[in-house]
């Protein structure tokens, strides 16, 4: 089975040969390379690091390579993987150092970074194991300095770190080292920054869970390294990563200081460039080939920047802020200006499903068929009305046929303490006593046992998930049966790749495509909602929108997908930029109301989710500050007000080709 990614478009409309020139590059204070996707930036990355190896194993030397954790780089670990088992590539003249480890810490848990590294790609790998090292979080304290100290002192035995590779985290750290970590500083035990705690509390069920402490290389060891390569995946990262390339080198951005070393450089997707200079405004660094939608993106960019609605641009401000190209060749000021309003003014459409009997020529949806068959599809079991319950409700009130089908079943984001008082509901009540011989009381004393005996990150049995499933499914379908969706239009999926009982998840497969596939066939829809949101921490939501790319890919030449729409909208952590949205819907203070009652009915993720990322705002929070962030920015361009906008992006199925 082929899987086909989704992949964000993003206008970098830069002519043909400035790309080669360092001119795109000029703001960038250290080397940057851009793929369209991690898959293909490994791939290459992985024939470098191979082509390294291979030249020292001829002289007959050790390659030393120090090796990060966390998910981003885990592309690059399968792919040599891959070179290992598929192609006979062997790394028995490598020696490895792991970055950082928590601390203190098991090396058997599941949340180690010696685990992680293990089961990942030394197990499957021919380095010998002695050649294999890395920081144990299980010393006694006592012990902890001395073997920091003889941490780099084999490292310095070796020669030195080959190759280094790292990446990055939400605060700018490398490894461990948390802002304010010194230059030249050596492998330590260190104290972990509250941000770095949060992000990682998903793997530990909860930051309460996760160690203070971790130890880590320092900054001096891994900037003695002969060569590094940092990598960064989505747009989660997009902000830190262009603060860290273009901004000063500073200890409150330890990243930063590649900037000083001779031989870095930085290997990103277009979703971790997208906040790069020559990504955001490429009108900046070279001549454009314009397209309405890049005209949409600078003007909009323009308006920001002189704190005008874009009527009131003039052909100054064009040409003081770096975009008399684009005044020169579609200019006057007041032409583009009043495209530009035309274009943006057209996505704003208080019929989601398309108006019948209207003129649609100007409008986001087509009229007809009315009414449509619709399938919201919702990664998680409460995403559907976080990130679109305003459009959701209006699609059901002007009587479309909606579907909503929910990927997974959430079960791993429900308090233990949710799951006790269902059991004591169901030992006080009668009610609950079945007919069939089921053992209510020894049933009741199993699952609480099993939950007072669990350890964080340990698995839950089998009855446990399901009963959190059935949590999850029993509060998705209250706010359905709210939005006035019947029963039987609300599907559960449980798509295999997520019921691990982990927040570590399995790999895509043709089962879970197969599901989708079914399901699309049996509703044969008019129009398809998907979450398009590739900031969610936990690559739930990447996983979910790729499951639907490859069904869609295998269905793109059935009669009905001819007649069929895609909308993507963002879940809970970011929004889409204006320049990027082809559908606004506008909400009033009801509706935002309805919205926020929706979510309410999401009672096991209310007063505080189970794994809130780095905002510890409600759901409900989020999304309204969200929502209501928009309507302000259309308001500021110049468009009529509104209380609250839900933004959407149509996506094109020759994408995925």
């Amino acid at each position: 089975m082929k899987i086909y990614q989704y992949k964000q478009k993003m206008e970098v409309a830069l002519k043909e040969g400035v790309n080669s020139n360092e001119a795109i590059r000029r703001y960038e204070k250290i080397p940057t390379d851009v793929y369209a996707n991690a898959d293909d930036a490994v791939v290459e990355l992985a024939r470098d690091i191979a082509e390294l190896i291979r030249k020292k194993a001829l002289r007959g030397e050790f390659f030393v390579l120090s090796l990060a954790t966390g998910s981003t780089t885990v592309p690059l670990y399968k792919e040599l993987v891959r070179l290992h088992k598929e192609e006979g590539f062997s790394f028995k003249n490598v020696h490895t150092f792991t970055v950082d480890e928590f601390y203190p810490i098991q090396l058997d848990a599941v949340q180690s970074h010696y685990r992680f590294m293990k089961d990942l790609l030394f197990d499957s790998l021919d380095i010998p194991k002695e050649n294999i090292h890395f920081p144990d979080g299980s010393l006694a304290p006592e012990q902890i300095a001395d073997f920091c100290a003889g941490y780099d002192r084999q490292i310095a035995g070796l020669g030195g770190i080959d190759l280094q590779i790292l990446g990055i985290g939400f605060t700018g750290h490398i490894g461990f080292n948390e802002p304010g970590s010194t230059v030249n500083s050596l492998t330590r035990l260190i104290s972990l920054d509250t941000v770095t705690r949060v992000n990682a509390a998903s793997d530990f069920f909860g930051e309460q869970f996760v160690p203070r402490r971790a130890i880590t290389m320092g900054l001096g060891a891994i900037l003695s390294a002969k060569k590094i390569v940092l990598l960064a995946w989505g747009e989660g990262k997009a902000r830190i990563i262009r603060d860290a390339i273009e901004g000063p080198a500073t200890d409150s951005i330890p990243t930063s200081f590649l900037q000083k070393h001779a031989n870095a450089k930085v290997v990103l997707d277009l979703a971790a460039a997208s906040e790069l200079t020559r990504v955001k405004t490429p009108w900046l660094v070279g001549t454009c080939e314009w397209n309405d939608r890049l005209i949409r993106k600078a003007v909009l960019w323009l308006c920001q920047k002189t704190n005008k609605p874009i009527l009131k641009l003039t052909d100054r401000d064009y040409n003081d802020n770096g975009m008399s190209d684009l005044n020169a060749e579609h200019g006057p000021a007041s032409s583009i200006n009043i495209n530009v309003f035309n274009d943006l003014q057209h996505t704003i459409s208080g019929w989601p499903g398309g108006k019948p009997n209207a003129d649609d020529s100007t409008r986001p949806e087509r009229a007809q068929p009315y009414p449509k068959k619709v399938v919201i599809f919702s990664p998680h079991p409460d995403d559907d009305v976080i990130s679109m319950g305003g459009t959701f409700a209006r699609l059901v009130q002007q009587k479309h046929d909606v579907h909503v089908a929910y990927q997974t079943s959430g079960n791993i984001a429900v308090f233990d303490d949710d799951v006790v008082r269902f059991l004591d509901l169901g030992k006080f009540s009668t009610i609950f006593e079945l007919s069939d011989g089921v053992n209510t009381g020894n049933l009741y004393e199993k699952l609480t046992k099993a939950l007072a005996s669990k350890k964080p990150g340990d698995a839950d049995i089998a009855e446990v998930r399901q009963l959190k499933s059935a949590i999850r499914r029993s509060e998705a379908m209250a706010a359905a049966r709210y939005m006035g969706v019947r029963n039987d239009h609300v599907h559960y999926l449980d798509l295999p790749f997520y019921e691990t009982g982990t927040v570590t998840k399995g790999e895509l497969s043709e089962a879970d495509v197969q599901i989708i596939i079914q399901l699309l066939q049996e509703i044969q829809p008019h129009q398809i909602y998907a979450a398009g949101d590739l900031s969610d921490p936990h690559g739930t939501h990447r996983v979910c929108i790729n499951a639907i790319m490859a069904a869609l890919h295998e269905l793109k030449n059935e009669k009905w997908m001819k007649d069929c729409r895609i909308w993507l909208y963002r879940g809970a952590w970011q929004e889409w930029d204006l320049d990027q949205v082809d559908m606004a819907v506008p909400l009033s203070p009801e509706e935002v109301l309805i919205k926020r009652k929706t979510i309410y009915k999401h009672t096991s993720q209310n007063n505080g989710p189970v794994f809130p990322g780095s905002d510890s705002r409600e759901f409900w929070q989020r999304a309204e500050e969200r929502n209501h962030a928009t309507a302000i920015l259309y308001d500021k361009l110049g468009m009529a007000e509104y209380q609250a906008i839900e933004a959407f992006v149509k996506f094109d199925i020759n994408q995925i080709d």
